[in-house]
């Protein structure tokens, strides 16, 4: 098998942000940005995702967002009242899904890149939609995976779920790497064995790259300070897959529905026995719908 061109860790300014990426792959096939979900960072892609992805002819970009990894931390504007928030009470947030999206564009302007196909899951599918519904020119494509529209009607995650996002925060490795295994026993969900080692090595690496628990709380504001985009995802005229688990007691599978509902034409699967994790044996099956989706 050919070696796939790794580019190693850069940095690339984004308006005031400076965004911490990698590159998987040649730069002259066509561009696939990742987006990562809440609080976690780029190497929650695994490689070997990426490799698999660039493998099929893809130039596969992965970037810590702001406030996790190596990117620029907000910690100048404080922690917003996340409690307040996820009781619809009006907060002010240092910072929306909106500036986010305008983070991965500007990343796209620092790689010469005029469009790619948009990948996002969990908390970067709402930015990959926001990337979706203000800059349009520049995603080719746009893939929403165990995401979902800010539409306060929908269902709620479970109580377990909740605990997940609302556990204070640790204060050393240890207990960092066994609060991220119950969360992840939690969120994976019940179907699926969980890979208790690739979790403990995830979380090992991560704590050791930056743990920033407050960045977290600031880009769960941005979250929850959003809105809905159901009216704008209206207009999007993008080819949209949508991809979502029957099991999330996340963002339960609600969420991927109303988005497939509110854009035109989106195409929904729904992977059964998926929580809101990639499952190990469900990789092949997301791999097959993304590559078939981006085809060139």
């Amino acid at each position: 098998m050919t070696e796939i061109p790794y580019s190693g860790e850069k940095t690339a300014k984004a308006g005031d942000v400076e965004l911490t990426y990698d590159t998987f792959g040649n730069p002259s096939s066509p561009p696939m940005l990742l987006i990562m979900g809440l609080g976690a960072q780029m190497i929650r892609w695994d490689d070997a995702f990426c490799q698999a992805i660039a493998a099929q002819g893809r130039w596969v970009i992965r970037f810590d967002n702001r406030d996790v990894g190596l990117s620029t931390k907000f910690d100048e504007a404080g922690v917003p009242d996340s409690m307040a928030l996820l009781q619809g009470q009006k907060v002010e947030v240092p910072y929306s899904l909106k500036d986010m999206a305008d983070d991965a564009v500007g990343l796209l302007d620092s790689l010469g890149i005029k469009a790619a196909d948009i990948v996002g899951v969990s908390m970067g599918g709402m930015i990959a939609q926001t990337m979706a519904i203000h800059y349009p020119n520049r995603v080719r494509t746009l893939t929403s995976i165990m995401s979902s529209t800010g539409n306060p009607d929908l269902p709620q995650s479970t109580p377990e779920a909740m605990e997940v996002l609302i556990a204070p925060p640790v204060s050393n490795r240890n207990d960092y790497v066994t609060s991220q295994l119950k969360a992840a026993k939690v969120l994976h969900g019940p179907t699926y064995p969980l890979n208790e080692e690739y979790v403990r090595n995830y979380a090992e690496r991560s704590y050791d790259r930056c743990y920033n628990p407050t960045g977290f709380a600031r880009q769960l504001g941005a979250i929850l300070g959003s809105g809905s985009r159901n009216e704008a995802l209206r207009n999007v005229k993008i080819p949209t897959l949508v991809i979502h688990g029957d099991t999330d007691p996340l963002v339960p599978v609600a969420g991927g529905k109303d988005t497939a509902k509110s854009i035109p034409n989106a195409k929904l699967v729904i992977i059964e026995g998926m929580g809101h994790s990639f499952p190990t044996e469900m990789v092949p099956k997301i791999l097959q719908e993304l590559l078939q989706h981006t085809a060139p």
